[in-house]
């Protein structure tokens, strides 16, 4: 399908953070969208008020009436976290409408246009977040596809003006394999989604196809050890391509050298914390160098940015109080975290809230998660969020409870933890996880507020 000859769009799972970049991005367009979506969110609701339609009702009688019946310039657009058997997703099969996962419309989207795509198992959001924001910043311009809220634009949609897209690669269900970038980045290939992939070999082949599908004359950036051929590497390391050095904490603020063959930027300030996020904006730079973005301009784009929401975001810190939300949901995202966390603030008890996100990856990481949080000073452990998954007997939180050492541990609900930061009002909470755990974030917020 031509992206020229499409009308209007239906999203099947609009409220996903992809699914709903891409609708604002049509709807910018001047196209007719519309969509479903289980749950009513604080995403939905911004959708909602930027007037788009959505209905919550998994029933073909709660279509709008352009989308009943089938049309050449309709395109449904639907996530794999769908239930197969959705009565929506059938009512458009059985019609004989045009349907693509979002990875295909990113695609349709970015054919002719420099494409810069970010993959990773994880580091992806932030990286390409830093990316989207040092071309905008600095005036070079660029169109963005994200999977987060970025804090400087409020949006996981960017618009631009010239010729260049920004795209955030995913790599589940092989989604990234639809595109063709100009330069590519692979951050991370630790082993995730072996719900679909099965093992880590045919994870890390996935990344291997994705790298090979860039463009001729294309660049790949792959972080330092990354089994990836005819890659420019970066890291944090002195025998990286692009490097990053004397890193340090000045303040609350992390800061540190850039160096590359043929450029060297000394103390550049960075907002986000952490080793893993200096190496994130470590290759950002190096993208924008390439591209030929002034250093200075580069510094100044990368001291002004304020991250993405719920990567190490800030909710309260009042003097007494500090609370941090963040979206790790893998073992070596929960390290990087808690790592960042220490760094900064060394002294502090560490109360940490954590949801595991999906019965496979909890059975996959059991022993990797339980190391990790076995490192805070106290644990409070809500149930499994499925998301997409059935129970499978036998993984539950108490399952991953038992293998945690650290004494200071619980099962429980959101109500107790609301309850118990009420009552104890810990100095350094962490609210961890990529479920529905940010529906506590106001109400801790409110009750720290107003200690």
């Amino acid at each position: 399908m031509e992206l020229g000859k499409i009308n209007r769009v239906f999203f099947v799972g609009i409220g996903g953070i992809g699914m709903s970049a891409l609708a604002r991005y049509f709807a910018k367009r001047g196209q007719v969208v519309c969509g479903y979506d289980k749950t009513r969110t604080r995403l939905t609701e911004a959708l909602e008020q930027e007037g788009i339609l959505i209905t919550y009702l998994d029933e073909s009688s709660a279509l709008p009436c352009a989308f009943l019946d089938h049309h050449e310039d309709t395109l449904i657009v639907y996530t794999p976290a769908i239930p197969k058997d959705s009565k929506i997703l059938s009512h458009f099969r059985d019609k004989g409408f045009s349907l693509k996962k979002r990875s295909e419309v990113l695609g349709i989207i970015s054919k002719g246009m420099f494409c810069i795509g970010i993959a990773g198992t994880h580091g992806k959001t932030t990286t390409s977040s830093i990316v989207a924001h040092i071309l905008k910043d600095t005036g070079y311009d660029c169109t963005a596809f994200l999977g987060g809220i970025t804090s400087n634009y409020n949006s996981n949609v960017l618009f631009g003006k010239n010729n260049v897209v920004v795209v955030e690669a995913d790599e589940y269900d092989r989604s990234f394999l639809t595109l063709h970038p100009d330069i590519a980045v692979v951050t991370s290939m630790d082993a995730d989604h072996l719900d679909i992939y099965g093992d880590k070999s045919h994870l890390e082949e996935s990344f291997r196809l994705y790298a090979g599908q860039l463009k001729e004359n294309g660049t790949l950036y792959a972080h330092e050890g990354l089994p990836l051929d005819h890659s420019v590497s970066y890291a944090a390391s002195a025998t990286a391509n692009a490097k990053a050095e004397n890193i340090r904490v000045e303040g609350a603020k992390f800061v540190f050298d850039y160096k590359d063959d043929t450029a060297e930027i000394n103390d550049i300030s960075l907002m986000l914390p952490g080793k893993h996020n200096v190496e994130n904006t470590t290759v950002a730079i190096a993208i924008a160098l390439k591209l030929g973005i002034a250093a200075e301009k580069v510094k100044q784009a990368v001291a002004n940015f304020k991250g993405v929401k719920r990567r190490f975001e800030y909710i309260v810190n009042n003097g007494s109080q500090i609370y941090i939300d963040d979206y790790a949901h893998h073992p070596e995202e929960l390290s990087a975290c808690f790592h960042a966390v220490r760094q900064l603030y060394p002294d502090k008890k560490l109360t940490v809230i954590f949801q595991p996100h999906l019965f496979t990856r909890t059975r996959d990481f059991a022993d990797e998660f339980a190391k990790v949080l076995s490192t805070a000073d106290e644990l409070l452990l809500l149930e499994i969020y499925p998301a997409r998954e059935l129970p499978l007997q036998g993984i539950n939180s108490t399952f991953l409870l038992d293998k945690i050492t650290l004494k200071n541990k619980k099962v429980c609900g959101k109500d107790f933890v609301v309850q118990y930061v009420k009552d104890a009002k810990p100095e350094l909470i962490l609210t961890v996880g990529a479920g529905d755990i940010d529906t506590i974030i106001d109400p801790l917020k409110n009750i720290l507020n107003n200690a």
